[in-house]
């Protein structure tokens, strides 16, 4: 939030290694085509995808997964929002946040308190929690493993529908703004949920299974695109007062990617 310059970190890959301040080499992943017709001989379809209606929506197995690994494999992953009319807006996760839960003295389940507020965080992996900040705005999270634990999502690239994400995020600024430009539509947790028209209901809803948001697979992302894999971690943003967790290595995202996220405006 302050503008100052930070340093990019290595991807640590577990929390275990977080606790103990391990630096970890930087980590490439591969989006592999799980629902392609053609699947190469000995290739094994993903048990991570739903496969009843959408075949590329993620099911509840993907999201059964300790939360840092789930904050990274968010990214390059589709958000779907099925609006009231059928359009559906669509955003390529490109920067996420890991919450640990109770030891995570950052996160809302700090201490493993439970209250009515944060409940999503302790149900099901794949829970949405939607919370409100500044009164105002919203942020959206996902539960994962973990007592507590989940990933806020921090920017999305907009992919599809983007006249009506304009007009979302539009009408809530002042009258005479700039017009936004594209990679400014989704690049902080409140924008996207702005541009996404992600409503406070929507919490403690499941992502995987909920017919109105969804997460998929990106299958317009492959091997032949190494470069939009490369994963980068860092500390997180707007906690600057929670001591040594302030500076885990805990967000993550897609190396120089044009909609790596602001705050909120």
């Amino acid at each position: 939030m302050s503008g100052r310059k930070r340093t990019q970190i290595p991807v640590p890959e577990s929390e275990d290694q977080v606790k103990k301040g391990v630096s970890l080499r930087q980590v490439r992943s591969t989006v592999h085509d799980h629902e392609s017709g053609d699947v190469k001989p000995g290739t094994v379809k993903s048990q991570y995808f739903f496969k009843e209606g959408n075949p590329q929506r993620l099911g509840e197995e993907f999201f059964n997964q300790p939360c840092i690994s789930l904050a990274k494999a968010f990214l390059g992953k589709v958000l779907v929002r099925r609006s009231a009319d059928g359009t559906e807006l669509r955003g390529r996760v490109v920067e996420t946040e890991a919450y640990l839960g109770g030891e995570d003295k950052a996160s809302h389940s700090a201490g493993g308190k439970c209250t009515e507020r944060n409940t999503a965080m302790f149900m099901k992996p794949s829970t949405i929690y939607v919370y409100p900040i500044y009164g105002i705005y919203l942020c959206m999270n996902v539960s994962s493993q973990g007592e507590g634990a989940a990933v806020l999502l921090r920017a999305l690239e907009p992919l599809h529908g983007l006249p009506l994400m304009r007009q979302l995020r539009t009408a809530r600024r002042r009258e005479g703004a700039r017009p936004l430009k594209d990679k400014e539509l989704c690049n902080g947790p409140s924008k996207l949920c702005q541009a996404l028209d992600i409503p406070r209901c929507f919490d403690r809803r499941d992502l995987a299974s909920e017919p109105e948001v969804w997460l998929e697979g990106d299958l317009q992302i492959g091997p032949q695109e190494p470069g939009l894999r490369e994963v980068v971690s860092a500390s997180r943003i707007g906690i600057d007062s929670h001591g040594e967790w302030a500076t885990k290595p805990l967000r993550f995202y897609l190396r120089g990617h044009h909609c790596k996220g602001s705050f909120i405006s």
